[in-house]
């Protein structure tokens, strides 16, 4: 029974597939220089295909892969209906709300919130019960303050140096991000075996 791997190209993706790759999932196809879409491994029955990481949570939710690798940013933002089995720990990062410094809310309107994650960024104020104006952008979202088309921005910080550069700082932190390992939940029904298999092996290899 095949199993199907998505992989998210770049970086996530290089990372994820070396620990499949050192725990006996290797697929030579895919290491070469190839313009195909999907790669082959017929010893091991398995897949992989390259896909752009937004898209991992769809393709595994509607069983055109097995299991994937992907950020929990996109897992929160595309609220796919997945199974999430394992952190993989590595591509950490995290949400967070930034601010220009010395900001002072003004609970009594609407704040604007500037940020690429739509969906992220209403549940997070819907739990808050805080009544917000968002401003969807898909460039830089930290010139929205600095350009008074926002007050705020919700968006993904790793080091905090952009942020600083642009005399913005953290006022809140909304969720932890790393790579996540996912599952389509048919796919874990009827190939739970093997799946199973492939979560353990990477457990051993992350020291989980």
């Amino acid at each position: 029974m095949e199993i199907r791997i998505a992989l998210p190209k770049g970086r996530l993706g290089e990372k994820a597939y070396d620990i499949l790759k050192k725990n006996g999932y290797e697929c030579l196809e895919l290491e070469g220089k190839s313009r195909k879409l999907v790669f082959f491994n017929e010893e091991k029955n398995i897949s992989y295909f390259m896909v752009k990481p937004s898209d991992v949570p769809t393709y595994v939710e509607r069983g055109a892969a097995d299991i994937g690798i992907v950020g929990k940013d996109t897992l929160l933002e595309e609220e796919a209906d997945v199974y999430e089995l394992l952190d993989l720990g590595f591509g950490k990062c995290k949400f967070a709300i930034a601010a220009p410094n010395g900001f002072v809310e003004d609970e009594s309107k609407p704040l604007i919130v500037a940020t690429k994650y739509v969906n992220v960024c209403k549940n997070y104020y819907d739990k808050k019960d805080r009544k917000i104006d968002i401003v969807k952008l898909n460039g830089s979202v930290e010139l929205g303050p600095l350009v008074n088309l926002s007050d705020v921005i919700l968006d993904i910080v790793e080091t905090g140096s952009t942020l600083k550069e642009n005399n913005l700082s953290v006022i809140e932190d909304v969720a932890d991000i790393s790579a996540r390992l996912i599952a389509n939940k048919s796919s874990f029904k009827f190939k739970r075996n093997k799946i199973e298999n492939i979560v353990e092996a990477i457990k051993k290899e992350i020291g989980v």
